[in-house]
């Protein structure tokens, strides 16, 4: 009988694992965008799965499994399934928000306006802004896909860094730091939801099993940029064991990551 074995994947400083971790990164912000038909054909194609599991394979050393039942029979209820889930529910409420701030816990004792420029910073910091959609509607900073995109640009700059044997740790911090404060948590609080509300209108499988496996990916690569530059400082909760929340706006540390 033969034995085989998944290829191991890249070593930390390679600028495939970082190109690999920003495909991942891109193509879950593409899932969690409201749907499009090209979604549901590439959810029904296969060709997300593969595209998503090349990527997976690289960064973890192992295939990203294949939902069962990965395929909602039609374009209608994909979107359906997404609009019960995280946007309009039993009673009107999403069971699951893709948007941050609409967990009380991830604002941290900030007011919800103070939560958003705190996010913004990061995104001004590395010359970003949130974009205009078709409809003229700028995208929530704290929405799922938003925050995903932002990922794959700090992943991006990452691979670019290290193909030209350039110093990555300030791009390392950063991820570090955005993943910990605001990516993780809102993952964890999604998959939370997921697994314990009702929902009226099934979710594509595919969809669900991203927000369960990218919380732990999530959690595996800030474990792992924190082994590389060190350990993340939760300034908010120091702040709530000091005494009081915060009432003014935190500004992005301009010498961490310069």
């Amino acid at each position: 009988m033969s034995v085989t074995h998944a290829p191991p994947p890249p070593v930390a400083d390679a600028p495939a694992r970082a190109a690999a971790q920003q495909t991942i990164w891109r193509l879950a912000a593409a899932a969690f965008g409201h749907p499009t038909p090209e979604l549901h054909q590439a959810f029904a194609s296969g060709s997300f799965h593969d595209a998503f599991s090349t990527a997976w394979r690289a960064v973890t050393g192992r295939d990203w499994p294949r939902p069962e039942d990965a395929v909602i029979a039609d374009f209608a209820t994909l979107e359906a399934g997404y609009i019960c889930a995280f946007l309009h529910g039993q009673g009107g409420k999403p069971v699951a928000p893709l948007l941050a701030g609409d967990y009380e816990p991830l604002l941290a004792g900030h007011s919800r306006p103070v939560f958003m420029l705190n996010i913004s910073a990061f995104y001004r910091h590395f010359g970003l802004r949130a974009a205009t959609e078709d409809e003229g509607r700028a995208d929530e900073p704290d929405h799922l896909a938003s925050m995903l995109e932002f990922m794959a640009v700090l992943s991006h700059l990452e691979a670019q860094t290290l193909a030209r044997s350039g110093d990555a740790t300030p791009l390392r911090r950063a991820q570090r730091d955005f993943l910990r404060r605001y990516l993780e948590p809102l993952l964890h609080a999604l998959a939370t939801r997921l697994r314990t509300g009702r929902l009226d209108v099934p979710l594509d499988p595919t969809l669900a099993r991203l927000v369960a496996d990218l919380h732990a990916r999530a959690e595996a690569e800030a474990a792992t940029l924190e082994a590389r530059v060190g350990p993340y400082y939760d300034s908010d909760q120091a702040v709530r064991s000091g005494g009081g929340p915060r009432t003014q706006a935190r500004t992005v540390d301009q010498d961490l990551w310069s």
